[in-house]
């Protein structure tokens, strides 16, 4: 019998008495139509002093402003400027600005939309939706994760038909401009129109995408600049003595780089890298014979790969190894860590190399360590790569994300079990953070780049790195609870267990997987994936995996509502437990025990349960599943006509919670010290419990929200 796979901990709880009513809006009412928000006193008469209590209001939500830096050397295009304002005179609806690589589409319509920025009180959105290359365009549910995750507080839907509705509903009537860069097609573009008639929607892209005419759509297109516009570009990236040094020098530079801002500003990063090498010396190297810069100027193409050919030349050789290597990263920005591990390099050494991209114009810098390659910059430093330089950096970018995502996974759930690694490619780099917040600060910056690491490598079929990352990001999915990259992470690293025929792999991503479905809401696919993880549990004799897989069947049970059901594979799961010899799992099991009895009105017969499962978790020193068992221990003992000793134990489970950074629990222990005042009579007090665990709630379960916003309705105004 092997050790087991345990993934427990972290469900999130059922309310005592169902699913909440559908959210309402808090308020007081008065006669006829007028409505008063907030607190309101009506009286005849006031005697002596009046006082309220109101809760600490919750941080405000930051306002998007995702548009990428403006153009240092943003020059002309006033014409551009003006025809944007004319098709969108009210600057609400639908543009599409085509053009070919290079132009400047995306330098454009950021400028432009910088100047209006305050006509979009509400924010502005950017994605890059990779259309550049068909193989790696992002696909809608991508970039509407993460857009919702800008504007909406709630869990995201991992459907991407649930997504693109709850889009539309949470941007109904708001001011909000989005950029949708590099589009492809207009299929990839249309999902992620917004819902209201009020905001404005620029789409970028080579393709003409006029498919989105049946949308609405305005076109403009970009076209190359005039000669004297790009020479002025020219003339602020080296300065203007130099060129009125060889005015027929920069005007043949300007020429052959085919009035592209790309191409311009590449040549010109070069001529100041080098600022005794005269003009002509560049316009003669870009005009030599078979060169594709002067050879082919079709659609800007060939004028952009020239420019970057020559500044690659001139790279010294570490800086145009990291360039080759990187350009090979499926990832949309990186940083000095991982461009380190991926040209396994120190971390100085990569941070100089880095600076020579930059100043080389050959790399974006968008602050705070963060880089980002131009689109045909990434595909020329592709293209450069040799054959086993190919997949080099990418392995050796997985293996430090692997290292760096389990380090933080022993940081936030050090009680939680976990498989081997396979630890002997690992880069010697230091992670970025040292406690627990840092870990899970770090895990939320990285999400969108382990989720595109994982794709590529399951994509490879590196079987082994992939299910072991999807077992890394755990705390991830955990904690964070985003339900669509759960769900998507554990479906590959399923296939990927299956495919390196690792038996207790399997039945990790089995396990883990139905945790997030079930989560989601995808309770019957939950059950499947239990089902399956038990069986193969039996079939390998593991009876510790088997208790996992029966305690998630009566989770799923229970969240359906069907308790009867519930009960009977959760005591076997404790059974087993005990005979294997594994008390947290028997901890957590009577935790969920303690839940139904709470939630079949039998508070009573849950305290011996949850005072068992507090016992052996604080033994286990799992701090935040024992402070999930004090809580519901509090609940039922306030229920069972103790209710100052059950409102202590609420009390010090919220500390902890709090302590620990965990805001769904925070709002669960909160609405239980809610339900508490209410049961003494003291609606003030509850209303105040309830008021601190809305914000909370909201950023994690729709359910818990509407649940509390229901009970806030419920009670008697002020």
């Amino acid at each position: 019998m092997s050790g087991g796979t345990g993934r427990l901990g972290g469900f999130p709880g059922r309310g005592e008495h169902g699913p909440g009513g559908d959210a309402a809006a808090i308020g007081n009412y008065i006669g006829g139509d007028a409505r008063v928000q907030g607190v309101v006193v009506q009286a005849d008469e006031v005697n002596g002093g009046i006082h309220t209590h109101l809760p600490p209001p919750a941080p405000p939500t930051p306002v998007p402003r995702q548009l990428p830096p403006a153009a240092p050397h943003f020059t002309d295009r006033e014409s551009d400027l003006a025809a944007l304002e004319r098709l969108t005179p009210r600057r609400t609806g639908l543009v599409v600005v085509t053009g070919p690589a290079g132009v400047g589409k995306t330098s454009l319509v950021t400028q432009w939309l910088r100047r209006i920025g305050g006509d979009f009180p509400d924010g502005q959105l950017y994605a890059d939706l990779r259309g550049h290359d068909l193989t790696d365009a992002a696909a809608p549910g991508e970039i509407l994760g993460r857009f919702l995750r800008a504007l909406y507080p709630g869990p995201v839907p991992a459907d991407i038909a649930e997504q693109s509705a709850l889009w539309r509903s949470v941007t109904s009537g708001l001011r909000l401009a989005v950029l949708l860069d590099n589009a492809c097609t207009a299929a990839q573009a249309r999902p992620l129109l917004p819902g209201s008639d009020r905001g404005l929607v620029v789409v970028t892209g080579r393709r003409r995408l006029t498919g989105l005419g049946i949308d609405g759509a305005a076109f403009h297109t970009v076209d190359v600049m005039p000669p004297e516009a790009a020479e002025e570009l020219l003339i602020r990236g080296v300065g203007r003595e130099r060129v009125a040094d060889d005015p027929a020098a920069a005007r043949a530079v300007v020429t052959l780089c085919a009035g592209l801002p790309l191409a311009v500003c590449v040549a010109a990063a070069r001529l100041a890298s080098r600022p005794r090498q005269p003009l002509r010396a560049l316009a003669e190297a870009l005009a030599r014979p078979g060169d594709r810069l002067a050879v082919l100027a079709v659609e800007g193409e060939t004028a952009v790969r020239g420019a970057l050919d020559e500044s690659y030349r001139a790279l010294p050789a570490p800086a145009a190894r990291l360039y080759r290597l990187l350009g090979r990263l499926p990832t949309p920005e990186l940083d000095g860590r991982l461009a380190a591990a991926a040209g396994a390099l120190t971390l100085d050494e990569a941070d100089g190399l880095l600076d020579v991209l930059v100043e080389s114009h050959l790399l974006q810098d968008l602050g705070e360590d963060r880089y980002r390659f131009h689109d045909l910059v990434r595909l020329h430093a592709r293209q450069q790569t040799t054959g086993h330089e190919r997949d080099e950096a990418l392995r050796r970018a997985g293996d430090w994300y692997l290292a760096t995502t389990t380090r933080a996974e022993q940081l936030i759930t050090p009680a939680q079990f976990t498989l081997e690694r396979a630890d002997e490619h690992w880069p010697d780099l230091e992670p970025p953070f040292d406690d627990e917040t840092g870990a899970l600060a770090w895990l939320d910056r990285h999400r969108t780049n382990l989720m595109a690491v994982l794709r590529a490598t399951a994509e490879r079929h590196w079987s082994t790195l992939t299910w072991q990352l999807v077992d890394a990001m755990w705390p991830l999915f955990l904690r964070l609870r985003l339900y669509d990259l759960w769900i998507e992470a554990h479906e590959l690293g399923l296939a990927a267990a299956r495919r390196a025929g690792h038996a207790e792999a399997e039945r990790q991503m089995l396990n883990s997987g139905a945790i997030g479905l079930s989560a989601a809401g995808r309770v019957d696919e939950a059950v499947t994936w239990y089902t399956a993880s038990r069986d193969a549990a039996r079939a390998a004799g593991d009876l510790r995996d088997e208790g996992q897989a029966l305690l998630g069947l009566g989770v799923a049970h229970f969240r359906s509502g069907r308790l009867t059901d519930a009960v009977p594979p959760v005591e076997r799961a404790i059974a087993l437990w005990e005979e294997v010899g594994y008390p947290r799992g028997t901890g957590l099991a009577r935790i969920v025990l303690g839940e139904i009895a709470l939630a079949a009105d039998e508070p009573p017969s849950a305290i011996p349960h949850l005072e068992q499962a507090y016992a052996t978790l604080t033994a286990v020193r799992d701090a935040h599943e024992a402070a999930r068992a004090l809580a519901f221990l509090g609940r039922a003992r306030a229920r069972s006509g103790e209710p100052a000793a059950g409102i202590r134990q609420l009390g010090t489970a919220l500390r902890t919670f709090e302590q620990l950074g965990a805001p769904h629990w925070q709002a669960r222990t909160l609405e239980m010290l809610g339900r508490c005042a209410e049961d003494a009579g003291d609606t003030d007090a509850a209303r105040d419990h309830y008021l601190r665990a809305l914000p909370l709630s909201a950023t994690v379960s729709v359910d818990d929200e509407r649940r509390i916003t229901a009970l806030l309705d419920a009670l008697p105004p002020r």
